[in-house]
């Protein structure tokens, strides 16, 4: 009786421990994904996030495959990142985990899965990105983002946008409504990139972590392409 109830739980221990592998790597792919998504949407000038709102924002949320889900109509979900800029308003944050759920998508551009790129322009938009679960356009104000190498014809969205998004489907990049989705932080991701149970806030802040090995290469993205003194 002892050896099969020893036997169940090393059995059980295993299916825990590949349990938390697989997450890991999940994890990691998704920082892969992440930083491939930021890098193909810069790669073509004419046609990505102007460069002077890329390098006025304060935050930036990227998700990469955000996927329909077929048991609610209409609705969707996605998890992905945030990176910040750091205290020296120069370099960016460690990622850290985030969840999107629901919202509309305005113009459907097509396809099931769609990358999703939110930038936070202001200290409030990012106060509120950083509580523990906020709805665009409900708790900060949202607007579809311009596409192209200058923005200074969309000098209102900075003004009075609290947060610009976008999204990817099929090879067309555009600006969205993603007028009631709501956003929150993925707690067991963060888990399983950190090794204990950190906030958000005290990732982007580097409170208490430093960049994971998964998540250098996106944080290298982020700078390549909007550091303000380059």
């Amino acid at each position: 009786m002892k050896i099969k109830r020893l036997g169940f739980l090393c059995i059980g221990a295993g299916v825990l421990s590949a349990g938390m592998l697989l997450a890991g790597d999940d994890a990691a792919e998704r920082l892969k994904e992440s930083a491939l998504v930021m890098k193909e949407v810069m790669a073509t000038p004419d046609k990505a996030i102007p460069q002077e709102l890329l390098e006025s924002s304060q935050c930036v949320v990227i998700v990469p495959g955000m996927k329909k889900a077929a048991f609610i109509i209409g609705g969707k979900y996605g998890k992905g990142f945030l990176l910040c800029r750091q205290a020296s308003g120069n370099g960016w944050s460690a990622p850290a985990a985030i969840m999107v759920e629901g919202g509309s998508f305005g113009f459907q551009i097509g396809g099931s899965e769609t990358d999703v790129v939110m930038l936070v322009m202001n200290k409030r938009g990012v106060d509120k990105l950083l509580s523990s679960k906020f709805t665009l356009g409900a708790d900060a104000s949202v607007a579809a983002g311009p596409v192209g190498r200058t923005s200074s014809a969309n000098t209102d969205l900075q003004m009075h946008a609290e947060i610009l998004s976008y999204s990817r489907a099929r090879g067309l990049f555009a600006g969205i409504a993603l007028d009631g989705a709501t956003l929150r932080p993925d707690e067991g991701t963060n888990k399983d990139l950190y090794g204990s149970e950190v906030t958000n806030r005290e990732i982007v802040t580097g409170t208490k972590t430093k960049t994971s090995e998964a998540g250098t290469d996106l944080t290298a993205v982020m700078n390549k392409y909007s550091l303000r003194n380059k």
